[in-house]
């Protein structure tokens, strides 16, 4: 490597489903304790990238980017200015952040915004975001799923598109993956069921389908732990897998296989508890429950388990 280069680095800006923790709203003992002790609040999802050529990445767009900026920075410090912004899908949480970047705050220039052909088209019928367009904030830059793009000659890595079944009331769902050097890492923060990811990908497992990647490190959608976790509300309606299911289907984490890092955790999530007996499970068996500032280097060839 030479002297201008550096590692690939991906940082987690943020573990929670949209609502972050605490969720607006809730006083149960899920949030209660949050509201007095900042250590317990969790923001919602994020991903900070920094290329070979010190470009920076960000996935998604949270209301939480004054905060999530300054975990990157004091995790992976970046020298630039942010090159490009991802986007997975229009769900709240993940693009409530966007008019941050207009002239009331950061006011980006031209910043290209890597986005889904339907989050484009969104982007052109909602009021605030069309005028950023026009004003020359936001540089929509549609993608093709499957197509890996590297955002530039010598930024050290990719990133491929891959379309996943998702509620698209607004528009479709991509999971990213980022390929570096020495590791390749997927971000899935949202889908619907196992069995229709798994069908719209061909395979049959998980573990399957991160094999055909070539995945060394999964950030999977957490966002519940069981099927009857929630209790004003119908969760049938906000459809994810449940993290007991994925590990049903997963096993214990054998030799050769990726780590895998739960995160999207609604705020009612035992997982946010490190010392739950949900917590616990996981970690028994060789999984792993994502924690803000976490640093993954895609420069480095991964351990073996």
């Amino acid at each position: 490597m030479s002297l201008s280069e550096r590692a690939v680095k991906v940082t987690l800006l943020g573990i929670a489903q949209d609502g972050g923790r605490p969720q607006p709203g809730c006083f149960r003992s899920c949030c209660a304790a949050a509201y007095d002790d900042p250590s317990l609040v969790r923001h919602p999802v994020s991903l900070g990238l920094v290329g070979a050529d010190h470009s920076t990445h960000l996935f998604e767009a949270s209301r939480d980017l004054a905060w999530q900026f300054g975990c990157w920075s004091r995790h992976d410090p970046a020298e630039s200015p942010l090159s490009s912004l991802w986007i997975t899908h229009a769900h709240q949480g993940h693009v409530d952040g966007l008019g941050l970047f207009g002239a009331e705050a950061i006011a980006a220039k031209g910043l290209p915004l890597h986005c889904s052909a339907s989050f484009a088209r969104l982007l052109t019928k909602n009021a605030s975001w069309a005028q950023m367009i026009r004003e020359g904030v936001l540089a929509p830059r549609p993608f093709l799923k499957g197509k890996p793009i590297m955002p530039y000659a010598d930024s050290g890595f990719s990133i491929t598109p891959i379309k996943v079944p998702h509620r698209a009331e607004l528009s479709d769902m991509h999971a990213f993956l980022i390929s570096g050097p020495k590791a390749n890492l997927l971000f899935l923060p949202d889908h619907d069921y196992w069995q229709e990811t798994l069908a719209a990908v061909g395979c049959d497992e998980i573990r399957d389908w991160l094999g055909e990647l070539e995945v060394d490190i999964a950030l999977l959608d957490g966002t519940f732990w069981s099927s009857d976790e929630l209790s004003l509300r119908q969760q049938e309606e906000v459809p994810h897998p449940t993290v007991e299911e994925t590990m049903a289907r997963l096993g214990s984490r054998r030799d050769g296989d990726p780590r895998v890092i739960f995160i999207h955790l609604n705020h009612t999530n035992p997982l946010h508890d490190s010392e739950s007996e949900a917590a616990k499970a996981v970690v028994s068996m060789g999984w792993e429950i994502g924690v803000e500032g976490m640093v993954f280097d895609l420069s480095s060839t991964p351990q073996s388990s």
